[in-house]
């Protein structure tokens, strides 16, 4: 028993903290929740980018808690997620409870006092990851569809946060983002397949590894890099970019594709994980692209 006890209570109060908000995929929202605002705002306030990088964390991290919560039972049966803080026992379904909570009341509560619309797209967000994404996940690969729509908002948020308007604009970063979840998703999907199982989820558009899966992976990465260099073409309103920028952009857009390809050709594990970081740098680098353009032009 004391061996158990013991095991169990390694990770500290912190770790456990920033592992029920999930504290990595809360910076990486921040930090396309900042470059939207760079894009929208006129001039830079400091004070508005410090509450978006806050309302942002809150909002994420109450997401994620309320997500534990659903799921620690299935979190159970899953080598990747057993020992998160509620199915390994360390924090009670009550203190997560409490945590989201707080978080879902100080991140709208902060998103409002930017402007209400911001607020409001936060409400929805943590609304569909919660109550719509999460319990789907288990029913249908159409889940998927569903997380791509509060996985996009942060992009746009940014640039509500700056103009307290929603157009064109936010519209075409919300555009980008969500064609880009879908490689994304489905690439850890594919590397995390076995876990996924255990737990019964359905990640994959197929259900399957296959070349049904592979193929959708290639063309949903197409239409990411289309809509990624419509802004060159001038009918996006202020959200403009330059040819250099978008031959910058469509560049990373065929680093993407070509592992979106080698996923296709190997179908394996390892190509899946690859796809995956190639991802991550994309979005990543598209949005400091972006917002270069912008303060460079």
């Amino acid at each position: 028993m004391g061996k158990t006890i013991t095991s169990t209570a390694r990770p500290s109060l912190i770790s456990d903290f920033k592992e029920i908000t999930k504290i990595r995929l809360s910076v990486s929202v921040v930090f396309s929740s900042l470059a939207g605002y760079l894009l929208g705002v006129e001039t830079v306030n400091y004070q508005t980018l410090v509450l978006l990088a806050l309302g942002g964390y809150f909002m994420v991290g109450a997401s994620n808690a309320f997500n534990q919560i659903i799921e620690k039972d299935l979190d159970a049966l899953m080598k990747r997620t057993k020992n998160r803080p509620i199915p390994s026992g360390r924090m009670s379904v009550s203190t997560a409870f409490v945590i989201a909570c707080v978080f879902t009341i100080l991140g709208i509560a902060i998103l409002y006092v930017i402007n209400p619309k911001t607020a409001m797209f936060g409400a929805i967000s943590i609304f569909l990851y919660t109550c719509a994404y999460t319990p789907l996940k288990t029913k249908t690969p159409l889940a998927v569809f569903v997380g791509a729509i509060p996985g996009a908002i942060p992009f746009m948020l940014g640039w509500v946060a700056a103009t307290n308007d929603f157009g064109i604009e936010p519209g075409t970063l919300f555009a980008i983002q969500f064609f880009w979840q879908f490689p994304h998703f489905w690439a850890i999907g594919w590397f995390l397949f076995d876990d996924y199982k255990k737990g019964g989820f359905f990640m994959l558009p197929t259900g399957k590894q296959d070349k049904g899966t592979a193929v959708q992976t290639i063309m949903y990465t197409v239409w990411t890099i289309l809509v990624s260099i419509v802004p060159v073409f001038g009918f996006t309103g202020r959200l403009c970019l330059t040819p250099v920028s978008a031959i910058v952009v469509f560049l990373l857009g065929l680093g993407m594709l070509y592992y979106a390809i080698q996923l296709y050709k190997k179908m394996t594990v390892v190509a899946a994980r690859q796809l995956m970081l190639a991802s991550v740098s994309y979005i990543t680098l598209l949005q400091i692209v972006y917002v270069l353009d912008k303060f460079l032009r």
